[in-house]
């Protein structure tokens, strides 16, 4: 079942910066109602500037938190709002092989439907491959039917519909080649 979507706006993925913080800890509350963690090993204990040079350093394999691997994090941006972020991995560890994959994204609910995430995905596709993954694993709960059709507009093939390690529900693992 796809869904089309009319893209209103110029969707752009960038890295978070310093004037982001207020926009990108309310998603990061909006997003944990939906169990959903948008800053990635955030702590409120260490200031803005010092997470945004975390996430460049992780970019780079420094400074991993256990279980990380090296990844690209941005900001998916609306005519200039903030309205979701895309995290791209490198390569797979075990869980990410399995349940994780290559590229995990959000937006916020006020912008689902919009045709965000398709853009966000394609984009993120080109930057997947641009750190030499060419087959790129994308995953999705099973009951998450937008979140379907936007990984197989972007050409993802589902592979199979697992269940999740912790038994929190079901996954379905698509292949984008």
């Amino acid at each position: 079942m796809a869904v089309v979507v009319n893209l209103v706006g110029d969707v752009r993925l960038r890295p978070l910066r310093l004037d982001d913080e207020g926009d990108a800890l309310a998603a990061h509350s909006e997003l944990a109602a939906d169990d959903f963690e948008f800053l990635l090993s955030h702590d409120s204990d260490r200031s803005w500037s010092e997470h945004i040079s975390a996430l460049e350093r992780h970019r780079h394999g420094i400074d991993l938190p256990e279980g990380f691997v090296p990844a690209t994090f941005l900001a998916i941006t609306l005519n200039d709002q903030l309205v979701g972020r895309v995290s791209i991995r490198h390569h797979l560890n075990d869980f990410l092989a399995r349940e994780g994959g290559h590229v995990g994204y959000g937006i916020r609910p006020a912008f689902r439907r919009r045709g965000v995430a398709t853009e966000a995905l394609r984009q993120s596709l080109v930057i997947a491959r641009s750190v030499g993954v060419d087959h790129v694993l994308v995953t999705c709960d099973d009951t998450n039917d937008a979140s379907s059709a936007v990984i197989e507009v972007c050409g993802g093939v589902l592979e199979s519909v697992i269940e999740v390690d912790d038994g929190s529900g079901r996954l379905r693992r698509y292949w984008i080649r």
